[in-house]
């Protein structure tokens, strides 16, 4: 990981932030029932943390090499509209969303958590994983939470780019009325 000051400078950029969902906003466990249906289970304070970090400007998204339908009910709910499934190879996806949005990479944000979002993490402006991610990734991420994918890791990287904008008391605020 990075000194804490040069952390706060990328995360203070960034207008967009990207996320993995298998390992990041799940524990990466899939379950397969019978019938062939796959559910997954999110963290609801993860998801709040999103919509925290939606509503202070920044636009949030999802970029997963799976396609799933339970994703998409879930980016629904939480109001993110950016939402690329079945993404083969996240480095053009990433690159295609950066030019629709005219942003520069240094700009945006992702969290991934094995080898295959490395080619993103590589490449934007703040990098987030997961503690139990590989070293490969770990050593890669600007930023690793202490809570564990789909526990709490992304609320945690919200938190951390609200704070680094001195978003995170006028979030906060929403709430103390």
């Amino acid at each position: 990981m990075e000194s804490l000051p040069r952390l706060i400078e990328r995360a203070r950029r960034i207008r967009l932030m990207l996320f993995d969902v298998d390992g990041v906003l799940t524990d990466g466990t899939l379950y397969v029932g019978e019938g062939g249906e796959i559910m997954k289970a999110f963290n609801a304070r993860d998801g709040h943390g999103m919509k925290m970090l939606a509503e202070s400007g920044i636009e949030v998204g999802l970029i997963s090499s799976r396609q799933s339908r339970i994703v998409a009910m879930r980016a629904a709910e939480l109001g993110i509209a950016l939402v690329r499934q079945g993404a083969a190879d996240k480095a053009v996806e990433f690159a295609a969303i950066l030019a629709e949005r005219k942003i520069d990479a240094a700009q945006a944000g992702f969290m991934g958590d094995d080898v295959l979002d490395l080619p993103v993490l590589t490449r934007c402006g703040f990098a987030a994983s997961v503690p139990e991610a590989p070293e490969a990734v770990r050593s890669r991420a600007h930023f690793v939470p202490g809570s564990a994918g789909g526990r709490g890791a992304a609320r945690e990287v919200c938190e951390f780019i609200l704070r680094a904008q001195n978003n995170f008391d006028a979030a906060l605020n929403r709430y103390l009325r």
